[in-house]
C-alpha cells in the first residue's frame, strides 16, 4: 500500500518523509498561493481554481481568502458552500461536506492525528480519520472539528467549540468539548408534514 492508501484505510502512515505525499502537499500549497493572491473581485477565476484543487464541488461555492488545506483532493463540498476567512482543512483523509453549508471565520477541520507513542510520533507517523458534515449545517467562528467526526444535517455548531464526537442532526451544539445544547428538529421539520 502507498502511504496515502494507508491514510485512507485508517492505518498509521508516513506523513513527514514520504516523497509522494510531500509532492502532493507542495502542489496544493502552490495552488493555494495563487488562489490566495487572486484578486478577490475575480469570482469566476477563484471558483475555477477551487474546482481544480478540490476533490469535488457543487456549481456554487465561495471560500474567502486566505484558505489552507493539505491536499485538496480529499475535500468535497456540496452546492452553495460558503466558508469565511482562514478556513484550514487538514485533509489527509476524506472531508465530505453537504449542500448549503456555512462556515464562519477561523475554522479548522482536522482529519490528522498523532500517535501517543513518542517513538512513532518522532518517526513521522500519523493517522487520519474522515470528517463528514451534513446538509444545511452552520459552523460558527473559531470551531475546530477533530478526526472522525460526523455532524448531522441542519445542525448548528456554536462559535469556539471543539467538536470531538459526532453531533446528531437537528441540534445546536456548543462548548469545549462540544455538546448538544438543544434540539431544533421542530424548526427543520418538513412544512408539508405527513398530512401535506
Amino acid at each position: 500500500m502507498t502511504e496515502s492508501e494507508k491514510a485512507l484505510a485508517g492505518e498509521l502512515y508516513d506523513a513527514n518523509y514520504d516523497a509522494d505525499l510531500i509532492r502532493a502537499r507542495l502542489s496544493a500549497k502552490q495552488a493555494l498561493k495563487v488562489y490566495n493572491d487572486t484578486d478577490p473581485a475575480d469570482l469566476a477565476g477563484r471558483t475555477a481554481q477551487l474546482k481544480a484543487l478540490l476533490g469535488g464541488t457543487g456549481e456554487n461555492l465561495l471560500i474567502e481568502q486566505p484558505f489552507r488545506c493539505d491536499y485538496g483532493s480529499n475535500l468535497r463540498v456540496g452546492e452553495n458552500f460558503y466558508a469565511n476567512y482562514n478556513l484550514v482543512v487538514l485533509d489527509a483523509h476524506r472531508v465530505v461536506i453537504g449542500d448549503n453549508v456555512f462556515i464562519g471565520p477561523n475554522v479548522g477541520l482536522h482529519t490528522a492525528g498523532h500517535p501517543l507513542d513518542v517513538a512513532q510520533r518522532n518517526a513521522g507517523l500519523e493517522y487520519a480519520r474522515p470528517i463528514t458534515i451534513g446538509h444545511n449545517v452552520w459552523i460558527g467562528a473559531g470551531v475546530n472539528v477533530l478526526p472522525g467526526v460526523t455532524i448531522g444535517d441542519n445542525s448548528v455548531i456554536g462559535a469556539g467549540s471543539v467538536v470531538m464526537r459526532d453531533v446528531p442532526a437537528n441540534v445546536v451544539a456548543a462548548g469545549v468539548p462540544c455538546r448538544v445544547v438543544k434540539s431544533i428538529a421542530h424548526l427543520n421539520a418538513d412544512p408539508t408534514g405527513p398530512e401535506g
